[in-house]
């Protein structure tokens, strides 16, 4: 029988794609830095299952939460101010050491680009650690534009970041994929206009995944690419950027 597919995906010239939990497990690095900024201002150590629920919306949302163990709520300033510069102090020591794509990713974007599609990483993590990360991974020559969590005024879920990539790939809103893990995606590729999918082994877990306001959920960046690029229909000769 033929395979479905959604009448969205016919339209897909381009992909943003999310960073943390989507193209790369970088969760033990996180919580490393994490345990070690708690450590040192006299508190117990959080471990990487509680960080994992705490990542999604930059380094000074993580530190609130691990310093308040709420999701919104915000640290005495003084302290929130000793806690962030220790953490970016950890993080700098830490964040290169298992930079590890999750499975399907490598070769998703590899089909991706040879299917002519333009690639865009979009996070909320800051540029001094964004494009090493997807240097030291292997991965940054898929992609033609990186937009990090302090490249713009706005970051997910504002929508701006992804209205900023449509205007520079040249296309519509519509035109633009999202993939991600988390409400940050979802909401932010909604407010945009653009159709999103969701992998459920980020960080918010399989569970939370099928809770989300996506079109799709994907096993990996793989069954992503067979989705709006099935068999290299859209081919059109393009190879990695240098």
């Amino acid at each position: 029988m033929q395979q479905q597919f959604p009448p969205w995906a016919a339209q897909v010239e381009a992909v943003a794609i999310d960073l943390d939990g989507t193209l790369l497990d970088t969760l033990p690095d996180i919580a490393q830095a994490a345990d070690r900024m708690l450590l040192e201002l006299g508190r117990p150590a959080a471990g990487p299952e509680l960080v994992r629920g705490y990542i999604g919306n930059g380094i000074p949302r993580l530190v609130q939460r691990l310093l308040t163990g709420t999701m919104d709520g915000q640290a005495e300033a003084a302290l929130f101010e000793r806690g962030l510069n220790a953490f970016g102090r950890h993080y700098r020591e830490t964040f290169l050491q298992h930079p590890l794509p999750f499975p399907g990713v490598i070769e998703g974007l590899g089909r991706m680009c040879a299917s002519g599609l333009k690639l865009a990483c979009v996070t909320n993590k800051s540029a001094a650690f964004t494009d090493p990360l997807l240097a030291a991974a292997g991965i940054a020559v898929h992609f033609d534009l990186v937009v990090s969590g302090d490249s713009l005024p706005a970051r997910k879920p504002d929508p701006l970041p992804l209205l900023h990539v449509a205007q520079r790939f040249g296309v519509e809103p519509a035109q633009l994929l999202v993939i991600g893990d988390s409400d940050n995606d979802t909401r932010a590729a909604r407010a945009a206009g653009c159709p999103v999918v969701c992998v459920p082994y980020g960080y918010r877990g399989a569970a939370q995944v099928r809770d989300l306001d996506c079109d799709a959920i994907v096993s990996d960046l793989l069954q992503a690419c067979r989705l709006i690029a099935p068999q290299g229909m859209r081919f059109r000769g393009r190879v990695p950027r240098t």
